[in-house]
């Protein structure tokens, strides 16, 4: 946090260290973004990604999506424009934040990230790995999770609906907002979000999205079994 002098803000240890929210999927044809926060580019060079075959967002947040106008270098990668994935609100946000983008009177000259938005209605495929979207609430706002095989990804969330609960069974690993011990009210607190990776019950719960109430050890040293808290640069296996 910027001015914070707390124990976490000061910890050498590399865990503590917290850039936005976002994940970097691979299956076996794809190559997937979920998010494209303010430091994706910082992410990407840190993790040597060279290629984005499509986004997926969860919603319009800034910390979710200031990040798009460093996928032009992807653009270039690729020689062509990079499908991305979302709730109509969340496309709307895109659209708005980014008009210059979409407006065709915008000079081309100083370079324009080629996206080309798609709304998510339901299940749908990227190459041949199937993408399942989870409804989610963000206090009031609706937004996105997603599956994809026996991995889900529910950042930002403070209510599981009844209806995403069957969309969920069967995980083998499952990542999920926990902001920090006290109530928050559209982030899942810390005790929330452990009593939603309990009755998900996948093998392994990473927890994401802490701020810094959170100190990465102290807090893993009190989890239950097979829940963790997650870190820039953690790779999974699913």
């Amino acid at each position: 946090m910027i001015g914070c002098d707390c124990a976490t803000c000061r910890s050498t240890d590399p865990r503590d260290r917290r850039l936005r929210p976002s994940i970097y999927i691979e299956t076996t044809d794809a190559r997937l973004l979920v998010d494209a926060g303010p430091d994706l580019r910082a992410q990407a060079l840190t993790h040597d990604i060279r290629r984005v075959d499509a986004i997926l967002f969860t919603h319009g947040h800034a910390d979710h999506i200031l990040g798009m106008d460093d996928l032009r270098r992807f653009n270039a990668l690729q020689q062509g424009a990079i499908p991305c994935f979302g709730d109509a609100h969340t496309l709307l946000d895109i659209r708005r934040t980014f008009c210059y983008v979409f407006d065709p009177a915008t000079p081309k000259g100083g370079g324009l990230p080629q996206l080309e938005l798609f709304q998510v209605l339901g299940t749908f495929c990227v190459a041949r790995s199937q993408v399942v979207p989870v409804p989610l609430l963000h206090g009031k706002r609706a937004i996105l999770g997603y599956r994809i095989g026996a991995f889900a990804y529910l950042t930002d969330c403070s209510r599981i609906p009844d209806e995403s609960w069957p969309l969920l069974d069967g995980l083998d690993v499952l990542v999920i907002d926990a902001l920090r011990e006290r109530p928050h009210p559209t982030h899942f607190s810390l005790a929330e979000a452990i009593d939603a990776a309990t009755r998900i019950g996948a093998r392994q719960t990473w927890f994401t999205h802490m701020c810094h109430d959170l100190r990465h050890e102290p807090t893993n040293a009190k989890l239950p079994t097979g829940m963790s808290l997650a870190h820039d640069g953690l790779v999974i296996e699913c």
